[in-house]
């Protein structure tokens, strides 16, 4: 999850505004920033999915025991992370094809434009609908969904538990198993839960838009879609903090490649 937060922080934090703010440079063939314009959407797609995937996975960790010891395994994990990552950038291709040339130079297509057919077009539209849908509609529902039901299962196994303890009579002042509980859903709700708070902006503007299209109300200022665009860009950093604070062994390795440098250099002056 860090990795891909960290991809949509090079594409759409920089890539984006490289474009902008240096133009004429070799990322504004159109060629170039067409396959940006692919990377942006792919990256943020797959950054929204392994936050769900994060979120069914400990659902299923602390609900779904049975299933637990087949699920929760490392190469469970990978083939998730490809299969998520996979599927994020094969649904962004279409991205390329909306784009053309503004000028031609010395036979080579320079900038990008939005081509005329991509408002007319049903195909167009309905690829855009699916998309929203996809990103962040649909994990904007499963997420809460998901963890309505960990916290209802968390509730309901915390009271048998101390009621069990309690009837015989080895009830302790510290649980393990309830303190191992609690930090899981701390973790389950800093990361999921700040996804939803961050992107509240963008999916209250982006559904009062279309409101206002279909019933020909005016639509809000591209002010406030910009300002939800870039507080839900905020998601890219909150889970890399959230894991540098809450996980062990994130913090080692973490430790670990920041004195990288200074070891290969202490090592070649001896």
């Amino acid at each position: 999850m860090a990795a891909a937060d960290l991809l949509v922080v090079i594409t759409d934090g920089m890539l984006r505004w490289l474009i902008m703010y240096f133009p004429v440079s070799f990322l504004d063939i159109t060629h170039v920033c067409s396959l940006i314009m692919v990377f942006i959407p792919a990256t943020t797609m797959n950054s929204v999915w392994l936050t769900v995937a994060f979120t069914f996975d400990r659902f299923v960790a602390i609900r779904c025991h049975k299933f637990k010891t087949k699920y929760c395994t490392e190469k469970t994990a990978a083939m998730i992370i490809g299969t998520v990552s996979a599927l994020s950038c094969l649904e962004s291709i279409p991205w390329f094809f909306i784009f053309q040339s503004k000028y031609i130079f010395n036979n080579l297509p320079w900038f990008c434009i939005t081509k005329p057919e991509f408002y007319t077009s049903i195909y167009w539209t309905l690829y855009g609908v699916l998309h929203r849908l996809l990103s962040p509609l649909l994990p904007f529902a499963i997420i809460p969904f998901l963890n309505t039901l960990t916290v209802r299962h968390v509730l309901v196994a915390s009271k048998a538990r101390r009621r069990l303890q309690k009837d015989s009579d080895r009830e302790r002042p510290h649980d393990p198993e309830m303190g191992k509980r609690r930090k899981s859903i701390i973790l389950l709700f800093a990361i999921s839960g700040s996804f939803i708070i961050l992107w509240t902006p963008y999916v209250v503007c982006f559904l009062l838009q279309r409101i206002a299209l279909m019933h020909g109300y005016s639509p809000l200022p591209p002010t406030a879609g910009t300002i939800g665009y870039l507080v839900s860009l905020l998601t890219t950093c909150t889970n890399t903090c959230i894991y540098t604070v809450t996980q062990r062994q994130f913090r080692e390795q973490l430790r670990t490649i920041v004195k990288l440098p200074l070891t290969l250099i202490l090592r070649s002056i001896k």
